[in-house]
């Protein structure tokens, strides 16, 4: 069974520099899904089960806090990690994404290698051997 992880992020750029910095997992049977906003993540949530969700924050339609507290504690689905991914470093940003059961919190501009260790590591992936 395929390994699928969602990127959720309402600007294109940041969509497609996740995919490009996670490409090589294709390679590992790793599924890459993508949302441009946080109705269309839930409903991919639910009808895909991803393992790994990178989730932008501030989103039209729904924001990635109110995404990630539905998956989370409302519909409890097992199994999900979830990184939120925002431009806001503070505090009080990071204390919301724990309230509502974020798994991680990342910061933009993001390196891709941390990602790609970050991937590996959640979907039990052996580390690459360049």
């Amino acid at each position: 069974m395929k390994n699928k992880l969602l990127i959720v992020d309402d600007e294109t750029s940041v969509r497609l520099l996740l995919e490009e910095a996670l490409e090589s997992l294709e390679k590992e049977e790793v599924e890459i899904l993508m949302a441009k906003n946080g109705a269309e993540a839930l409903e991919i949530i639910q009808t895909e089960q991803p393992k790994l969700v990178f989730l932008d924050i501030i989103m039209p339609k729904m924001t990635g806090l109110e995404v990630c507290n539905i998956v989370k504690n409302e519909l409890a689905i097992p199994d999900i990690y979830i990184i939120m991914l925002t431009a806001n470093g503070q505090e009080i940003d990071k204390q919301q994404g724990s309230k509502v059961g974020a798994d991680l919190y990342m910061t933009k501009p993001f390196r891709a290698k941390t990602v790609l260790e970050i991937c590996r590591d959640v979907l039990g992936l052996s580390v690459a051997k360049d």
